[in-house]
């Protein structure tokens, strides 16, 4: 095994260190959440925790990490006599793969043994690998969100409960809990992000000498890991010796009223769900207080405790960026400061804001904007001319958005779990029984009674007990629900280029965004204007980024209807080599015209039935507004072989009409 990268030579990261030597102090402040761009040494920080953390005593051949002082009287492999001579090992840090299955996380029963010898012989998981430990998670907004909530279940309780058709059984498991994430690969759902205790955003500096000294000291451990690491040795065990003194201190540290004042009201001026940011905050205050050697809990200690805290927590919805107004929080701290505090105030003065500036959501620059020739200048919102150029605007505000109508893919999927159309998933309502291909994780317990039942005599049943053999387990068939490749193709032309009309339907397309966000599907972006169609955001899981370009989007121009479609579907087709099993929904967001290039009419036709061919699902959103409509959207879904839908009847409170699923057959216009 190579040598770890020494934790005290990561350069920078001071918060992210801070965080997760809190956490290795008092794995009650409820783990780390790491977010930050590509190549900021999230994961190496993170592994190379494990050289900090202090050895643990456990019982020898026990499986779950017994403490040898205060065993767990529900061990599987219990139960183990108190003062049971022990032996000392470093602590484990385990990573959670993304594809990690709900059995390789909590353990695994023999059903099969359970059913015909009544025991309960139970394979333990990752969760009991990490028991005392850490238990790291790369990319955790990957995850799926059965194995998420499991994971912060057991994190959350100190216990893991696995149950398999009436058999249980529970184990301690308790460790500090660490994911990383990468926001442009898509976000957390806010329920999720406030599980997490902490949460650090992390990004790569842009200081010059820093930037040299981290390449510096990666090609120094390259080229000689052990001696990298025997030079670094001194600094850890310093580390490791104060996180060891600071656990030990951590019971006498005193938090007092009024710190728990400034806690209470800091969380109440930040208008956060629930209590748990308070109990969050009064611990990692008081292992700030532990960590500096003190017994007291000071000003300062939750102040960095908020900082820490809090971000994450203040999310109203999924396209709101993490952050914290920094003198809102030091003007409540100095509101509720009391006089039991044994230290003046900390100095206001800490560094710049952080990534976001204050935190509050910043006001976008619709200041004026030079005039290009032949442009025609429109007032926004706010009444300042916007013009970005001849036959263009510039981009306008989505208007707010609203709660949709559910849209989903006809037929019965495969594909990753979500909540948008009907799929064969590991999770959901039975719906039949099979024999199983490999492990088995969900027992038919009926259909397999009914395969074994004609064999008893021959397998010379005397007693009770059922024989059972391996050929007559079932597995469960299950059905629940996928998530889907959402395709937006949007019409950003001059017919669409009204300002009104382009708020309207923005606000429309991010209340799909929200939909797809809420549904766990991974959403795509083309836009067609002018004299082609460009993919603005190729499909991804992050949704957030599909918001941001919708808002950038401008107008203007013809319509270039057939070259919108072509471009969406060489999307799909290289989309369906990538991730075959998720099927695709098209949203075409447009007034029916087409103005762009030879015959456009005719060519659009043509495009559509290419979808319609291959039996694409697909919603035609129209546009269409004023006193006398052409219908041309609703006939250009009959091509499609899908169905249309006004903006008024996209609304899930809408009487314009009953809720509309995609139709699996061709609708032919009239």
């Amino acid at each position: 095994m190579s040598t770890p990268f020494p934790f005290t030579a990561v350069v920078g990261q001071d918060d992210l260190r801070l965080a997760l030597l809190l956490n290795a102090v008092s794995p009650a402040v409820g783990g780390v959440l790491v977010r930050g761009e590509k190549g900021t040494a999230k994961s190496t920080a993170v592994r190379a925790l494990s050289a900090l953390m202090p050895q643990v005593d456990v019982v020898p051949e026990c499986r779950f990490s017994c403490d040898p002082s205060s065993p767990d009287p529900a061990c599987p492999d219990g139960p183990h006599a108190p003062g049971t001579a022990g032996r000392s090992r470093p602590a484990r840090m385990v990573e959670l793969p993304v594809g990690a299955s709900e059995d390789r996380l909590v353990g695994a029963l023999d059903i099969e043994r359970a059913l015909s010898e009544g025991v309960k012989a139970f394979e333990p998981g990752l969760l009991a690998a990490a028991h005392r430990g850490i238990l790291y998670v790369d990319e955790v907004n990957l995850l799926h969100d059965h194995l998420v909530d499991l994971l912060l279940d057991a994190a959350a309780m100190g216990a893991s409960y696995v149950e398999r058709e009436g058999v249980s059984v529970r184990h301690a498991a308790r460790f500090l809990l660490v994911g990383t994430m990468n926001p442009e690969e898509g976000e957390l759902r806010p329920q999720l992000l406030d599980r997490f205790g902490l949460t650090v955003e992390v990004a790569a500096s842009r200081e010059p000498e820093q930037r040299v000294e981290v390449v510096r000291r990666r090609l120094a451990y390259d080229a000689d890991p052990a001696g990298f690491a025997a030079r670094w040795a001194d600094e850890e065990a310093a580390v490791r010796a104060r996180i060891v003194a600071a656990r030990e201190l951590l019971p006498s540290v005193r938090l007092g009223d009024g710190a728990l004042r400034q806690i209470a009201a800091t969380c109440a001026a930040f208008e956060v769900d629930g209590m748990r940011a308070d109990i969050v905050m009064a611990r990692t205050a008081t292992a700030l207080a532990a960590w500096a050697g003190r017994t007291d809990v000071l000003a300062e200690d939750v102040r960095q405790a908020a900082l820490l805290a809090l971000p994450h927590r203040r999310r109203r919805n999924p396209f709101d960026a993490p952050g914290l107004d920094e003198d809102k929080l030091d003007e409540t701290l100095e509101e509720f400061s009391g006089d039991d505090e044994p230290d003046p105030d900390p100095d206001p003065g800490q560094g710049p804001d952080g990534p976001g500036g204050g935190g509050g959501q910043p006001e976008p620059d619709d200041g004026p904007q030079g005039d290009d020739a032949g442009a025609t200048p429109e007032a926004g919102e706010n009444g300042q001319p916007q013009p970005s150029g001849a036959g263009e605007q510039s981009a306008v505000r989505a208007a707010e958005p609203f709660r949709t109508k559910v849209l989903s893919v006809p037929g019965i999927g495969e594909g990753a779990a979500g909540r948008r159309s009907r799929a064969r998933t590991e999770h959901g309502r039975t719906t039949g029984a099979r024999r199983p291909r490999g492990t088995l994780t969900k027992l038919h317990l009926a259909a397999t009674v009914q395969a074994a039942a004609p064999h008893q005599r021959a397998r010379g049943r005397s007693g009770p007990g059922l024989v059972v053999r391996r050929d007559d387990l079932r597995q469960a068939t299950r059905e629940g629900r996928e998530g889907n490749l959402v395709l937006f193709v949007v019409d950003a032309s001059g017919s669409m280029a009204a300002r009104q009309r382009m708020s309207a339907v923005k606000g429309a397309v991010l209340s799909l965004l929200l939909d797809a966000y809420q549904r766990r599907d991974k959403v795509g972006l083309v836009t067609f204007r002018g004299s082609g169609a460009d993919v603005a955001l190729p499909p991804t899981s992050s949704v957030e980024a599909a918001a941001a370009r919708l808002e950038s989007l401008p107008t203007g121009g013809r319509t270039p209807l057939a070259a919108g479609l072509l471009r969406a579907h060489d999307v799909l087709r290289v989309e369906r080599l990538r991730d075959p099993a998720r099927r695709p929904l098209v949203v075409l967001v447009t007034d029916g015209r087409a103005t762009g290039g030879p015959e456009p009419v005719a060519l659009a036709g043509r495009a559509a039935r290419l979808f319609a061919a291959e039996g694409v699902a697909s919603v035609v959103v129209d546009c269409e507004s004023g006193p006398v409509r052409l219908g041309l959207a609703g006939q250009f879904a009959g091509e499609l072989g899908g169905t249309a839908v006004t903006l008024d009847e996209l609304r899930a409170d809408s009487i314009a009409g009953l809720v509309r699923d995609v139709q699996g057959t061709s609708r032919r216009a009239a």
